[in-house]
């Protein structure tokens, strides 16, 4: 597979930026949220959660990002702490902004979904002085997650960790994680992952987060092949493309196609069913 050249003698392999919430997770299933009465605590965001798995698999890893003043914020941060990932950067807001949460159901063996509170999130109000170029000159490389890209300040903080990362020769990875409820529009997405993608050396999601952030693209045959040459274009190194219970497919800019099929289980909920693949494939590519 393609060399990334990640750079050495760095404190850490990873920084992670981006969102920071709390998943409640039902305990009982096959029934409906409204006969619900317990739930778990986790921390939740696909960066977060990329962070977590890294440092899991022995990988130093950091975290950019925000959390309200408040109980949940609190876990948040001694979790993170706990689990070995460096929070100096993690940033505590003072106006009020609160916690996002999110609560899974799940009905039956084949029926779930997710009830979210995302408004006024602290971790959207990151701002581009709260990103710490000093932290990213000294990691491997740089995760972003495309939801931080969702909505202002935050939009322009990850953008900013992206010229930073740039500069200092970090390997930036986008996780597209694309979550519409964040979002105004389906186009306004598209435009800003396609400017975080442009920035990236290895992209990661569903062939249908490619197919959104290709809209304006003619790639009406949802082509991967065509994917990836478009990334590679614009410099990326490898491209992973996730087809769920088909598996997935990893492109590398000298040619190579690498394929994986996924492992068979019994369904319970797909909520976060990607999750695995970010942080073993990022954790690989940090040993080049």
């Amino acid at each position: 597979m393609t060399k990334t050249l990640f750079p050495v003698d760095r404190t850490f392999d990873m920084t992670a930026i981006g969102r920071l919430c709390i998943d409640l997770n039902a305990n009982e299933i096959h029934r409906p949220m409204e006969q619900t009465m317990t739930f778990t605590k986790y921390v939740g965001g696909s960066p977060a959660n990329i962070a977590i798995g890294m440092s899991r698999l022995g990988k130093k890893t950091a975290f950019i990002g925000k959390i309200a003043d408040d109980q949940m914020g609190r876990f948040i941060r001694d979790y993170l702490v706990k689990e070995g990932i460096e929070t100096r950067n993690v940033i505590t807001d003072y106006t009020g902004a609160v916690t996002g949460l999110a609560f899974t159901e799940i009905k039956s063996p084949t029926d779930c979904s997710i009830l979210m509170y995302r408004d006024h999130v602290a971790d959207l109000l990151l701002s581009p002085l709260e990103v710490s170029e000093e932290l990213i000159a000294d990691s491997k490389a740089l995760l972003v997650s495309g939801t931080a890209l969702a909505a202002s300040p935050s939009r322009e903080a990850v953008l900013l960790a992206l010229e930073y990362a740039r500069k200092h020769g970090t390997r930036v990875i986008l996780d597209i994680d694309y979550r519409p409820y964040t979002w105004k529009s389906a186009e306004e997405t598209a435009v800003y992952c396609n400017l975080a993608a442009e920035k990236s050396d290895i992209i990661i999601g569903t062939r249908e987060e490619f197919d959104n952030m290709e809209r304006f693209d003619n790639n009406s045959e949802h082509s991967d092949a065509f994917t990836a040459s478009k990334w590679f274009s614009h410099g990326a190194r490898i491209v992973i493309i996730k087809h769920g219970k088909d598996g997935s497919i990893a492109y590398t800019a000298d040619g190579e196609e690498h394929r994986a099929k996924s492992f068979p289980a019994k369904v319970v909920k797909t909520f976060g069913a990607g999750i695995l693949m970010p942080p073993g494939s990022s954790a690989a590519s940090c040993q080049v």
